[in-house]
Parts: structure tokens; C-alpha cells; sequence
């Protein structure tokens, strides 16, 4: 399995064709596709074309970028002009956007080449890929196991050879979650750094797009590709690129940097004992590396998930309501009046998931409730943020598990919800304080599934973070060491 930066390569040199990759970017999801359904839609005769015209384009001296014509997928909540963008949601099972999302945008002005748009939990509310109207993905490592979600089509793609790589969307740990489950590198940007024009919007306070390779370099790469200023998001940051690739250069030890290695993320309790082990040996790696580690306390953490999803479901309520069966999108026939349209529309074109989300965000929105729930929420919200701040002001960057265990049977979580929630126990503070964060392998358990390292750095200090975590990856030798047998 080749990454996409040795692919960049070998178009480079001649070696091979973007039609050729293309091609065989279609052949493996054919015979993949089965087992893993990790696309919701694909476009094969729009990519081919698309091909066809990088070829000729580096034929004459006029690649894009270097990039042109590798192969790519797109999350299915990211919009793509003339391809459905449905968020895996009977209410948008139709949606074809009349405009592109600027990361996708960003993709075809340096001749990136979409396959096709990812399964997901549906309005990316999930962590399993169970949650979507077109029927749940696979784990590569083994179908009978969920690949995380809610960017687990992306995931499952990339780790099971269909792609190289992907994007992905981060509101609690949809880029994250999944790439620990699936083995493969997911990066969640600094908020603002990368456009959330054309997302289909969860929790707007808290939703980032980002990569999801086969490597850290690839991740850099993608970054670099997607990421900077865009008029056309009021809450992107007026920050240019920082190079990210680039600062991978010479990347091979630790030394000067220090890790703070928070007690509340290496519990006693509610971590698997592999989980534990892989992400303690990365740990005592980095020391080797020549970093220090320091312990540190984050003492708010505990109150994450119940902070998240309050804010997040609140933010949610209300960027859903516009989802009503009268203006676009999935609408009940033959109804008797606006009202019975407006509730038999929301209710059979919006998944369980979702309704429950929905329901808990309008009740703490409500009268009467606001201040207990939403305004605590964001005032512990606060707390959270202060907890990072403390912790950055120590270290430059955190290290954790990103998740408490490796991935788990389809339906084996579908009966309890708050079960399900706590699968993202260590990524949603991230997303609430707002920082940059990614998910590498470490390791993998005594049943050969993979186990995701976390590492954490400041706000837009994405160079920082790829080149420590480049530095460890290639200390640990464990990405490429083994694939999926599919």
C-alpha cells in the first residue's frame, strides 16, 4: 500500500499515470466496496476525465502542483458541486450543492482527483458509522468491528487501500477516533485554520475538516493543501499556511521539547490494558527521544462530555432547524397542512440519532433551562479551555490514548448511548478548547487490532505537533509495519 506523497512521486518520474491510479483506486473499491461500504457515491467517470486531464497537463509542463492527479475521497458532509453531498441522512438523500466547500475548491486547484464521497454517521453525529441512512462501514482490520465514526467511511477507505487519503470532519473526534480504530494518521486543525465553508454544519463552534492519511507526511501534505484564510467563513482565522510539510525536514529526535502527560488521561480504570501498554511504551519512547515528560493535572476533564453535549447539541438544534421539508431536502406527501408536513418530514427523513441530539439541544435552549444547561455548559467550557492553557504553559505538547479501547463489534454499543459517547472520552476537550490535535498508531492489541496514540499542541501550532509526531512515527516503527488482510 503505497502513501500519497510516494505516489506524487511516481507520477513525478513517470513511473505512472493518474489514470492508472485512478483506475486502481476503482478497482480496489469494487472489490472492496462489499465488505466495507465506505462510499456513499462515487464518481468514476468524472474522476477518469479528471485524470485524463492531469495527465495531459503534466505531459506539457503544467502540473497544478505536485500533487496532481492522486487519487482522493471526500467525507459526504463537505460539499461537491454536481455530486450529492447527503450526510449520510435520508433528509438530503437527493442533495446535489451547487457550489463547492473551498477545501474542495483548494483540492481541484492543485489537480487532486475526488473518487467519490464517504459514508458517515449521519449529520456526523456518531462514532461508529452505525448512524447512517445508507447502511454502516466495516473496519478493515475486521468487518464484524465498527471503524469509528463519524468520519469512519474516510477512515475505512484509506486504511483498506481504496484511497490514499481523505478528509475528514472533527467535532469531538470524528477525525481522530476513527483513525485509531483504523489505524491511520487523522489530524483535527486549530479552529479557523482550515474554511468550514461548504461543511454541512453540526456544531459550528466546533466542527474542523482535516486529513486523514496513511502517514504523517501525508497529513502535512494535505494540511498544507486545504488549510489558510477564506473570505467566505467568518470564523476562519487570518492566518496564512505555515508550511507544514516543510517542517518535517530533519525531523528524527525530541530533544527540547516537553510532553505533559496529563493523570487524567491515563485513568486507573475505563482504559483497556493493550491501550494502555502501546501508549505507554510511545510515551517512554519520546523520552528516548530526548523529550521530557511531565505529569500535569487537567481537572476539568471529567466534565467534558457533559459539557460538549450540551454545547454541542444546542449548536445543533438550531443549524438543523432548517432541515423542515418546505425549502430543500427530504419532504412527506400528502399532508393536510404545513405543520403535519414541517413534523412527518423531520421525523421520518431524520434518523434516531440525530432526533435524540436535536431533543436534548432544544431542551437545554429552552426556557427555563438555558441557564442551568447551555450558559453552565459554556461556562465550564471555559474551565476546560483554562485547563489546556495551564498545561500548554508547562509543555509544548500533550500525549494521550485516543481512545479506551480498539474498535468494537457492530451493535454492540447501539442499545446504550451514553456508552457510545464515552468512545470519545479523550478527544472531545480538544475540540472545546479549541486547539490542534492528531491520532497516530502505536501499536495494536493481542487481537491484532490497531491502537491510536494522541498528541495535542496549542493553538496553530500544527508545525510543532507534525514534526514531533513525525519524529515518534518513524521511533515506533509501527505505521507500515502491517496492513489490513482484505
Amino acid at each position: 500500500m503505497k502513501t500519497a506523497h510516494q505516489l506524487a512521486d511516481a507520477l513525478a518520474s513517470g513511473e505512472t499515470t493518474s489514470r492508472a491510479l485512478v483506475e486502481s483506486s476503482f478497482e480496489a473499491i469494487r472489490r472492496l466496496e462489499g465488505t466495507l461500504h465506505s462510499f456513499i457515491t462515487t464518481t468514476e467517470a468524472e474522476a477518469l476525465a479528471a485524470a485524463d486531464a492531469s495527465d495531459a497537463r503534466r505531459k506539457s509542463g503544467g502540473a497544478l502542483s505536485p500533487l496532481d492527479g492522486v487519487p482522493i475521497a471526500i467525507k459526504d458532509n463537505i460539499c461537491t458541486k454536481g455530486v450529492k453531498t447527503t450526510c449520510a441522512s435520508k433528509m438530503l438523500a437527493e442533495f446535489v450543492p451547487p457550489y463547492d466547500a473551498t477545501v474542495t475548491t483548494r483540492l481541484r486547484e492543485r489537480g487532486l482527483v475526488c473518487v467519490g464521497k464517504t459514508n458517515l454517521d449521519e449529520f456526523a453525529m456518531g462514532s461508529s458509522t452505525e448512524h447512517s441512512a445508507f447502511g454502516r462501514s466495516s473496519n478493515p482490520w475486521n468487518p464484524a468491528c465498527v471503524p469509528g465514526g463519524s468520519s469512519g467511511g474516510s477512515a475505512a477507505a484509506v486504511a483498506g487501500g481504496e484511497v490514499p487519503w481523505a478528509l475528514g470532519s472533527d467535532t469531538g473526534g470524528s477525525i481522530r477516533q476513527p483513525a485509531s480504530l483504523c489505524g491511520i494518521v487523522g489530524v483535527k486543525p486549530t479552529y479557523g485554520l482550515v474554511s468550514r465553508y461548504g461543511l454541512v454544519a453540526f456544531a459550528s463552534s466546533l466542527d474542523q475538516i482535516g486529513p486523514m492519511t496513511l502517514d504523517v507526511e501525508d497529513a502535512a501534505l494535505l494540511l498544507d493543501a486545504i488549510a489558510g484564510p477564506d473570505h467566505m467563513d467568518s470564523t476562519s482565522a487570518p492566518k496564512p499556511p505555515s508550511g507544514f510539510h516543510a517542517a518535517l525536514a530533519g525531523a528524527k529526535d525530541l530533544k527540547g521539547v516537553r510532553i505533559a502527560r496529563p493523570r487524567e488521561f491515563f485513568p486507573e480504570t475505563g482504559v483497556s490494558k493493550d491501550v494502555r501498554a502501546s501508549v505507554d511504551v510511545a510515551v517512554e519512547k519520546a523520552r528516548e527521544l530526548g523529550a521530557e515528560i511531565i505529569d500535569v493535572n487537567m481537572p476539568h476533564t471529567e466534565y467534558a462530555i457533559s459539557t460538549y453535549y450540551l454545547v454541542a447539541t444546542a449548536e445543533a438544534s438550531s443549524n438543523l432547524a432548517r432541515y423542515d421539508g418546505a425549502q430543500y431536502g427530504f419532504r412527506v406527501k400528502g399532508t393536510k397542512n404545513v405543520v403535519d408536513m414541517f413534523s412527518q418530514s423531520r421525523s421520518q427523513g431524520l434518523g434516531r440519532e440525530v432526533k435524540r441530539r436535536i431533543m436534548m439541544g432544544t431542551h437545554a435552549l429552552s426556557a427555563g433551562y438555558f441557564d442551568a444547561y447551555y450558559l453552565k455548559a459554556l461556562k465550564v467550557r471555559t474551565l476546560i479551555k483554562r485547563d489546556y492553557d495551564e498545561a500548554f504553559a508547562k509543555a509544548d505538547l500533550i500525549i494521550g490514548p485516543t481512545a479506551p479501547d480498539v474498535a468494537f463489534e457492530a451493535g454492540a454499543k447501539s442499545a446504550d448511548p451514553m456508552a457510545m459517547y464515552l468512545c470519545d472520552i479523550f478527544t472531545i476537550s480538544l475540540n472545546l478548547a479549541g486547539y490542534c490535535g492528531l491520532s497516530m498508531p502505536c501499536g495494536f492489541s493481542q487481537s491484532g487490532m490497531p491502537i491510536g496514540l494522541q498528541l495535542f499542541a496549542g493553538a496553530f501550532q500544527e508545525q510543532k505537533l507534525l514534526r514531533s509526531a513525525k519524529a515518534l512515527e518513524s521511533a515506533l516503527g509501527v505505521v507500515g509495519s502491517r496492513y489490513p488482510k482484505l
